[in-house]
């Protein structure tokens, strides 16, 4: 790809997520498949709220049409003031990769510019930074770089600048390594070197940011084994980078390269449990919570039960974990949403149409009492012809555009379309999989809703 490069971005006439298989089989299915328009937990943000132009602005992993596995980059938005989304254009066209792990995260600077930073896989594919042309315009972006960057997780720090998390790739004993670095620009053009965070065996992250804070949370992978993936760490700095500190405010020496650190949060290693990373917030006076799915094997099917739905908060003082439901499958993502003294996670918790497949039919959980009970308050979807997964949490989320998912066929290739609810979880949205024009109303879709079960 020419990194030099200015045109005007090509559109696809409808939003049309991409179809993915990992390939590693079992009697209950893929590891993972389906329609992953909205994978994977590792990149963030993925919708981003703009109160300048009251437009929700995102990406997604998209295809040319349902018989397709050719990934596209792309990006859409969503007008607050019109009720209306755009047509998506082509940020970047993956040149025939197939594969989502490739899909990118947004971010809107202060000019009120664009960034979509589309993934790369190790060495192999690169990792690109694009930048929209004009302030809340998708028309044209420009490649501004090139990098070694795998799950872009991408914040603005106010007063300070972009603060990017990533994942590189080194060699391992059973495969490769995945390694987590960081690295800060103030401007998105010029970027700092390359920053190790933690390197033993391999990680998945996920982050947040809240204010001047920067919080990351991790697994660990044994024998750089992801298939293994287990225990639950923690850092966070408020002073761009130079300083890491676990929740208690010890001061880590970094990079962390021993599995038993201070960053610790809970060691699933010794219960043989696993985690599965799904997103991170923080309470109202700043305290990270930690949202993610404790399972006991890596594969599909009732072997791994329970697959736990775990909220794991600090409280000032220490850690406390809750169980909010049971799931079906490892890769169940949802997001939390933090409102207040109201807690609230909207997920595929309940199992769907493909019963040990990848996502399932979504509900609302809510707590009130920082996530030591939990209710749920809404099923979005049920009765669905197709699983629903990977439910995003536009950052600044405003509804109707709250909750942000794809859904698709786990067992077989199939279209998969792209929706989107408000935060009770009763106005459901689907994305017009076909549009002529280059603005249209999303059509309001009905499942079988049930309210306060």
């Amino acid at each position: 790809m020419n990194c030099s490069s200015l045109s005007k971005q090509l559109t696809i006439d409808g939003y049309r997520g991409i179809w993915f298989e990992l390939g590693h089989q079992y009697e209950h299915g893929d590891r993972y498949s389906g329609g992953l328009g909205t994978y994977t937990a590792n990149h963030q943000p993925m919708a981003v709220y703009s109160e300048k132009f009251d437009k929700t602005f995102f990406t997604y992993g998209g295809t040319p049409s349902a018989d397709q596995r050719y990934l596209l980059i792309m990006a859409g938005y969503y007008d607050h003031k019109t009720g209306e989304v755009s047509k998506p254009v082509v940020v970047c066209d993956k040149q025939g990769v197939d594969d989502p792990h490739d899909n990118a995260s947004i971010q809107i600077d202060a000019q009120g510019r664009i960034w979509v930073f589309v993934s790369g896989r190790g060495v192999k594919r690169p990792g690109y930074i694009f930048c929209s042309r004009e302030p809340g315009c998708i028309d044209v972006f420009e490649c501004i770089s090139e990098q070694e960057v795998t799950y872009p997780e991408v914040w603005l720090i106010p007063n300070q600048g972009f603060f990017l998390l990533f994942t590189k790739y080194t060699e391992g004993l059973k495969g490769p390594a995945r390694e987590l670095f960081w690295k800060t620009s103030s401007d998105g053009f010029t970027w700092s070197r390359d920053h190790k965070l933690a390197g033993f065996g391999g990680h998945y992250q996920v982050s947040g940011c809240n204010g001047v804070k920067l919080a990351t949370f991790f697994n660990w992978h044994p024998e750089s084994d992801n298939n293994a993936r287990t225990n639950i760490y923690y850092l966070e700095s408020s002073d761009g980078g130079r300083t890491w500190t676990n929740a208690a405010g010890a001061v880590a020496a970094l990079p962390l390269d021993q599995p038993e650190n201070m960053a610790l949060v809970a060691d699933y290693r010794s219960a043989g449990q696993l985690a599965y990373t799904c997103d991170l917030n923080f309470d109202a006076e700043g305290n990270p919570i930690l949202l993610y799915v404790r399972s006991r094997d890596g594969n599909p099917g009732p072997q791994g039960d329970p697959r736990e739905w775990c909220v794991t908060h600090w409280d000032g003082k220490a850690w406390q974990t809750s169980v909010i439901t049971i799931s079906t499958h490892n890769y169940d993502m949802g997001s939390l949403y933090v409102e207040g003294d109201l807690w609230r996670v909207i997920a595929p918790t309940d199992p769907g149409k493909d019963h040990y497949g990848t996502g399932g039919e979504i509900s609302i959980w809510e707590s009130r009492d920082q996530g030591a009970h939990w209710l749920c308050v809404c099923k979005v979807t049920e009765d669905s012809e197709m699983n629903h997964g990977y439910v995003r949490r536009p950052l600044g989320a405003k509804d109707p555009f709250y909750a942000f998912w794809a859904d698709g066929n786990p067992r077989e290739l199939s279209s998969s379309r792209l929706y989107f609810c408000d935060s009770s979880g009763e106005l459901v949205f689907e994305l017009p999989y076909d549009m002529e024009g280059n603005t249209c109303q999303p059509q309001r879709v009905s499942f079988n809703q049930t309210q306060g079960v």
